[in-house]
């Protein structure tokens, strides 16, 4: 069958976007692999899927796919995408719009600058709510965070864990790029007190409102831009007391801004969303 698509990123990490409304589409996890391969297929951080929605009272379903073929919770970055898109082919005429994922409803919104924000939810803290199991552990208290310590490669380090929507582990380094990211990213991504993986993020604080991040994205490998990575980092920092929102996240592929009014209060992401190209697979 042929599928089209479009070619989307949000500051560098990067989307396969496939309309599952106006076409039938219901690939394997293989195939969906081969659509991300940068070298025998298009080439993606993630896929998204539009689908219609089966709640009701929202505007759209939105499914995520890595590019190792598993399908995930939640990216911020891919639902300003995820709104971009319905926007630019017509299929909302709304600037802000209501989308189920796989971990509750999401607001996307277009602004008149061209970016997009989207209401992320209220960040969960709780250990096991992340998940993260953090039984026989003593964790150390900075602020009003915990930072519990993992052994990685034969060192301890201090993570935050806090769920978007989907799992991760924050630890603030000197200098985020001579981080081991590539190293330690994917230990720490199958660490055993992670039941459902994680994302790790490295990041380096600038300023009281300005952050370097890299994120070890769960299932891609390190990216040029974590959108729910951003919001934990913030979330993080804030909690930690080295940070005040709003917060500009520096990402290897563009600039992020992240907004949270603290405990309960939902986080709030903006930044661009752009269209590469467009195209036709055969699957």
């Amino acid at each position: 069958m042929k599928l089209k698509f479009t070619k989307m990123h949000g500051a560098g990490n990067d989307f396969i976007v496939v309309d599952a409304i106006h076409q039938d589409v219901d690939l394997t996890a293989e195939q969906w692999r081969k659509l991300a391969d940068r070298r025998f297929g298009i080439g993606a951080d993630q896929i998204l899927v539009v689908e219609r929605p089966v709640t009701e009272g929202v505007d759209f379903r939105y499914r995520i796919f890595n590019n190792d073929g598993g399908e995930v919770e939640q990216c911020g970055n891919g639902a300003r995408a995820f709104a971009r898109f319905v926007s630019d082919k017509g299929l909302s005429k709304e600037n802000s719009i209501r989308v189920e994922t796989m971990k509750g409803i999401i607001a996307p919104r277009l602004e008149s600058d061209g970016s997009v924000t989207v209401d992320m939810g209220a960040p969960r803290l709780e250990p096991g709510e992340v998940p993260f199991d953090s039984a026989g552990l003593e964790g150390r208290t900075e602020g009003a965070d915990t930072n519990w310590p993992l052994t990685v490669g034969g060192q301890t380090v201090f993570v935050s864990v806090v769920s978007m929507g989907n799992p991760h582990a924050v630890q603030v380094v000197e200098n985020v790029d001579s981080a081991p990211v590539g190293e330690t990213g994917p230990l720490i991504e199958h660490h055993p007190r992670f039941p459902q993986r994680v994302n790790a993020g490295f990041m380096q604080v600038l300023g009281r409102n300005h952050v370097k991040l890299r994120v070890f994205e769960r299932g891609a490998g390190e990216t040029l831009a974590c959108g729910t990575g951003a919001c934990a980092a913030v979330v993080a920092g804030i909690r930690r007391g080295l940070l005040d929102s709003p917060v500009r996240v520096s990402a290897r592929g563009g600039e992020l801004s992240i907004a949270w009014a603290g405990p309960g209060e939902p986080v709030y992401l903006s930044g661009p969303a752009v269209t590469v190209f467009e195209g036709e697979v055969e699957v």
